[in-house]
């Protein structure tokens, strides 16, 4: 492998890490209410000084996956932590990362597998 591929895949990887920070930081500003709605993907990667189109290819090449996938999986991991770890309604959940609390139920199934309040059940085990 030459050097310039070499430097190429190390800068891919430097890309990866500095987007799933910036996904940990933006999260955490939502949820503190810092920041009062989530940014989109073409929004992050301006943050980044990149192009959408670079970062997108980007992740998609180095994971195998879309960049939003891990975005809906730290929004996920967020309202798993809250359903275990707070009092909060599911609809206050909701409410704090930015969903209708209905369509959050959907959300939260399709990557849980289950419904907020039966993950929440689960994890009181």
């Amino acid at each position: 492998m030459s050097e310039t591929d070499q430097d190429i895949l190390k800068r891919s990887k430097e890309i990866v890490q500095t987007y799933f920070k910036f996904l940990d930081k933006h999260v955490a500003d939502v949820v503190s209410g810092k920041v009062i709605d989530f940014m989109e993907i073409n929004q992050i990667a301006s943050e980044l000084f990149l192009s959408h189109k670079h970062l997108t290819d980007t992740v998609q090449k180095e994971t195998g996956n879309h960049p939003c996938h891990f975005y809906d999986l730290k929004i996920i991991d967020q309202a798993k932590q809250m359903l275990s770890q707070t009092d909060k309604s599911v609809s206050e959940i909701a409410r704090i990362l930015t969903y209708d609390p209905s369509n959050f139920s959907k959300f939260f199934k399709k990557f849980a597998g289950q419904t907020p309040g039966q993950f929440r059940k689960g994890s009181k085990k």
